[in-house]
């Protein structure tokens, strides 16, 4: 499979008190470059985040967001500490022993009392747990994102690479009789221009010259350079740089083919082959 370095994923894990949200955003990059923006509560994690992206991922400018926030809604059932609810009622027997008078507390004043509700707390190291699961989730929902992305620009590539083909197609028959063309307007100019150059002469400059226009490889070329753009988009993985090297070359033999052109057909046509290789190379930098 061929993926995009473009991709987005986000999800969020009831943990009791709080709930975890952990999102994941990617868009093309030379590199693999990796940038938080977590809370303070979370910065424990960042390591084992950047390992997971890492080993997930090549290449790509990837953004991870992640907060923890309180639970929508408080859990059902309040649980009392007993051990702060025992010394709560210890104070209370000293003041109201040194105090008689004193009036005793109230039920409502013991609940509201700082640490006598339990509060369910969440350790470090589940939290970490769940920090972790949820994060190998959300990669799996980026990777898939990237792929479907992927699946999109390789099929825009296909699609360039065959109209490529028909172009380079119709290039090949037009070489000879464009040569020949250029040879016959090429002898009478010099025959025009010096009327002592015998016969011989002309034939050997017109064929030396035929020489140099003569595309047939650059022709060649480009087609063993799109044999090889279909060839790794079919083994698919991280084709970005291969294919971005093969833009290069496919613009090379363009250019070439354009400077020897000696027909409008044949330059019409490398000025196709252009567009098409840029269109393709757009297509190319979004790839890993």
């Amino acid at each position: 499979m061929v993926y995009s370095m473009t991709g987005f994923a986000a999800q969020s894990r009831n943990l009791g008190s709080v709930s975890l949200h952990l999102e994941l955003r990617s868009v093309n990059s030379r590199y693999l470059d990796t940038n938080f923006r977590i809370p303070e509560e979370l910065r424990f994690g960042e390591p084992m985040l950047r390992d997971l992206i890492g080993a997930s991922l090549s290449r790509g400018k990837v953004e991870c967001r992640g907060n923890l926030q309180a639970a929508a809604q408080a859990p059902s059932d309040l649980a009392v500490n007993p051990e702060m609810l025992a010394r709560l009622a210890s104070a209370q027997a000293q003041v109201r022993a040194a105090l008689p008078d004193a009036a005793p507390l109230s039920c409502g004043e013991v609940l509201r009392w700082p640490g006598v509700l339990a509060e369910e707390t969440l350790s470090q190291e589940k939290l970490a747990e769940a920090l972790a699961e949820l994060a190998k989730q959300v990669l799996s929902e980026l990777r898939d994102s990237r792929q479907r992305e992927g699946a999109k620009l390789a099929e825009a590539l296909r699609e360039r690479v065959a109209a490529m083909r028909e172009r380079v197609a119709a290039a090949a028959p037009l070489v000879p009789a464009s040569i020949e063309e250029y040879r016959r307007r090429m002898a009478q100019r010099l025959r025009e221009a010096v009327e002592t150059l015998d016969e011989d002469r002309i034939r050997t400059e017109v064929t030396v010259f035929a020489q140099k226009v003569d595309v047939a490889e650059e022709l060649t070329r480009l087609t063993t350079h799109l044999d090889e753009v279909e060839r790794v988009l079919k083994a698919g993985g991280s084709v970005g740089k291969r294919l971005d090297f093969l833009m290069q070359e496919l613009n090379r033999e363009a250019n070439t083919l354009a400077s020897k052109s000696v027909s409008t057909e044949l330059t019409a046509i490398s000025v196709d082959l252009k567009v098409y290789i840029e269109q393709m190379r757009e297509q190319v930098q979004n790839l890993e």
